[in-house]
């Protein structure tokens, strides 16, 4: 049995995997006898959730990222996870970085300010060509970002936290690389998982050396920017501006001061969202191969909090 947990289009996944899966399908809030749920589909389900499935064989995440599941402590360590691998993802995570990239190489934020004032302005043309690209985050969905950028002509390198090629991408690793690519960098592209390694990476001391005018793009995980330090960047105008797709919490409350930044586009966690079809097609793909004992890819073992 699998048990899903989604908290929109419930009734849309449980049909699709249904269809796919030769399993019975299981949807929250539903009952269910734990001990024989073999397999979950899961994206952020709340504490506790995972701890009375003592017979879990996997665990599918409905999403690309697994940093939410490594920190749980209601799953056992050694437990198998699995992610998506793209499922639709990289393309929509390559028109959100497009947009903001284009929002400000075309000075959309100062025509806004201007239409506001009843001003016209027309302000120089900047091309793709003059603008240095970094991306943070080189995996599925980053190295698509970063590899489709270059072909419409921008200055792209790419930053991870291990060696990766990618082809017609100037790359370097490590923390000892990450000053010198933040220095030439106009806009920063953030695709990053939260790992303990990359949790408040940008922060005073990194966002300062960016150069003047430089734009922040995060659609990777909320705890990668300490918010206080991009808003004093921000406010002392030594950035132009950011567009932010995650959060340290999430819903954004309505009544944080970061909704009326005048230099802050501000979205909620849409950057790349998991498609149904695309999704529950690979689940089935992966777990036919994982029954066949051939290799998963996405498939890590949860590890210990």
């Amino acid at each position: 049995m699998l048990y899903l947990y989604v908290d929109s289009d419930r009734e849309i996944w449980q049909e699709s995997l249904q269809l796919k899966l030769p399993l019975d399908v299981v949807a929250w809030p539903h009952s269910v006898d734990a001990e024989q749920v073999e397999y979950v589909a899961a994206w952020n389900p709340p504490d506790g959730f995972f701890a009375p499935f003592t017979h879990l064989k996997g665990i599918f995440a409905l999403g690309a990222g697994l940093d939410r599941f490594h920190k749980r402590d209601d799953i056992a360590p050694g437990t198998p996870l699995i992610r998506l691998t793209d499922a639709g993802m990289a393309q929509q995570m390559l028109e959100y970085v497009l947009h903001g990239i284009l929002h400000f190489q075309r000075d959309f934020d100062r025509y806004l300010q201007q239409q506001e004032q009843n001003i016209w302005q027309s302000w120089p043309y900047r091309s793709a060509r003059e603008l240095r690209v970094s991306v943070l985050g080189l995996g599925e969905l980053g190295g698509h970002v970063a590899q489709v950028l270059a072909q419409l002509g921008y200055q792209v390198q790419g930053w991870s936290r291990t060696p990766k090629h990618l082809e017609g991408i100037t790359t370097c690793h490590g923390m000892a690389a990450l000053p010198n690519l933040l220095q030439h960098t106009d806009v920063l592209v953030s695709i990053l998982p939260s790992t303990p390694e990359t949790r408040g990476l940008l922060n005073a001391d990194t966002l300062i050396l960016l150069p003047r005018g430089a734009v922040v793009i995060n659609a990777g995980r909320g705890d990668l920017i300490e918010l206080r330090a991009l808003i004093d960047q921000l406010d002392s105008g030594h950035l132009r501006g950011a567009q932010l797709d995650v959060f340290p919490q999430e819903p954004l409350t309505a009544e944080n001061p970061i909704w009326q930044h005048p230099k802050l586009i501000i979205t909620p966690h849409v950057a790349a969202a998991t498609l149904v079809e695309e999704a529950t097609s690979q689940i089935a793909s992966k777990l036919a191969q994982w029954q066949q004992g051939q290799s998963v890819a996405g498939l890590v073992t949860k590890a210990a909090v």
